[in-house]
């Protein structure tokens, strides 16, 4: 494993017994730490230093699936990890500061095969083996939107937009799918109200203005 400083190219760590084989790698906001998974270790690198800080080792029949920096609402870094196990997939939240587990939340009954958060960290996304997108909300872990379906077969990545409104995922089956996702009081009912009150305000204007030009008594 190699980390490079752009754009001089110059080599900042230079590891060649990182893994047996790289699953997956992200950095941290500030830069000074790197998080690689490989098999059934999660390693923290100083990027600085040029070193190995820490290492998270997976707990019973887990196995890591991917990995990403973010800040929580207290404006705190954290890591998360994806996993899975026998009985589903959970996301692992690290305390960024003593390397531990903070605690983990499972997502029974699916697989993960992709993950992603937000640019704002108040978002997590998950792509499953069976093709459904989940979001989910940071601070709870509650899930506040399901894609049943969403691809053929297992989701290979996500990405969120900018502005966290929508996430694109992308599948082996050739197709990318761009989701909008709900924002909280933006409820089909709601919606539905609206257009209702809106044709009666129409109908009242249009009586009325009949009536002013004697086309209706």
């Amino acid at each position: 494993m190699r980390v490079f400083k752009w754009p001089s190219m110059n080599t900042l760590l230079n590891e060649s017994q990182a893994h047996s084989s790289v699953k997956c790698l992200t950095f941290s906001e500030s830069g000074q730490f790197l998080v690689s998974l490989g098999g059934p270790v999660c390693r923290v690198w100083d990027v600085n230093a040029s070193a190995a800080v820490a290492s998270l080792s997976k707990e019973k029949d887990e196995m890591f699936a991917s990995c990403r920096f973010s800040v929580d609402s207290a404006g705190n870094e954290v890591l998360y990890i994806a996993a899975n196990t026998e009985r589903g997939g959970s996301i692992i939240t690290c305390d960024t500061k003593l390397w531990k587990r903070k605690w983990s939340k499972p997502i029974k009954k699916n697989s993960i095969s992709a993950f992603n958060v937000s640019a704002d960290g108040k978002l997590l996304a998950i792509g499953t083996l069976e093709g459904d997108v989940l979001i989910l909300e940071s601070t709870r872990m509650q899930t506040i939107q399901v894609v049943k379906k969403a691809h053929l077969g297992l989701v290979t990545a996500l990405t969120f937009s900018p502005d966290s409104r929508g996430l694109v995922s992308v599948s082996f089956d050739s197709r990318a799918r761009l989701t909008m996702i709900e924002q909280k009081g933006d409820k089909p009912g709601v919606r539905w109200w609206l257009l209702v009150l809106l044709i009666v305000l129409l109908y009242v204007v249009a009586y009325y203005y009949m009536k002013a030009k004697g086309i209706i008594p």
